[in-house]
């Protein structure tokens, strides 16, 4: 397993946005705590914003692929530069061999004991509890009671609200989307607006 010690606590998951939107939100984000960008394989040009945005702030920002769910779109994510793979569900065995041999961290969707056992037994770095907020704050010391202490991330539902719950009942990571900023500040790309909500969260997170 890859050393996830030092993968960010919060990764910001953004879908549908264009490349000037998304490179305003990690400017913002260049001016807080939160050092991680989830650019979602179903968003338009998402491969070239990737490889764009990784030679800008390479030094300052994890940046990732999100919603990958084939092995196209996983080749396609790497070869673009994203250091980690997500996915709203369990990915094959073949997509993790190849994050393993490309030094990728892989964050599979799973929702049942079973998928997230079997995700880690196939090879996955850290599993994506998803959608989250569906399971409850408490499925994750629920989980890990028996299954012992796995690197888990909650994705689905994360609010500037919830999010300090999920991680004091034994959510290691969180990725939240729309529930971090108001979406007429990343569409208007509004730095103020956007570094106001940044500034919301890690109060109530810390």
């Amino acid at each position: 397993m890859k050393d996830i010690k030092n993968f960010p606590k919060v990764t910001i998951i953004l879908r549908g946005y264009s490349y000037s939107q998304v490179r305003t939100v990690m400017k913002a984000l260049t001016q807080s705590t939160i050092k991680s960008v989830e650019i979602t394989m179903n968003t338009q040009g998402a491969a070239e914003m990737i490889d764009k945005l990784s030679r800008e702030f390479k030094d300052t920002m994890l940046i990732g692929a999100g919603t990958v769910t084939t092995m196209e779109q996983a080749k396609t994510a790497i070869n673009a530069g994203a250091k980690f793979l997500l996915s709203p569900v369990m990915l094959s065995k073949e997509i993790l061999d190849l994050c393993r041999e490309s030094s990728i961290i892989t964050v599979p969707g799973a929702m049942t004991p079973t998928e997230i056992y079997k995700s880690f037994q196939e090879g996955a770095d850290i599993v994506k509890v998803f959608p989250a907020t569906s399971c409850g704050t408490r499925y994750f010391k629920d989980i890990k009671a028996p299954l012992g202490n796995l690197p888990l991330m909650a994705v689905g539902g994360i609010t500037a609200d919830n999010a300090k719950e999920f991680l004091n009942n034994g959510a290691d990571f969180l990725g939240i989307g729309s529930g971090l900023f108001n979406k007429k500040d990343i569409e208007n790309e509004n730095i103020e607006g956007l570094l106001k909500s940044l500034k919301n969260f890690e109060k109530k997170i810390n």
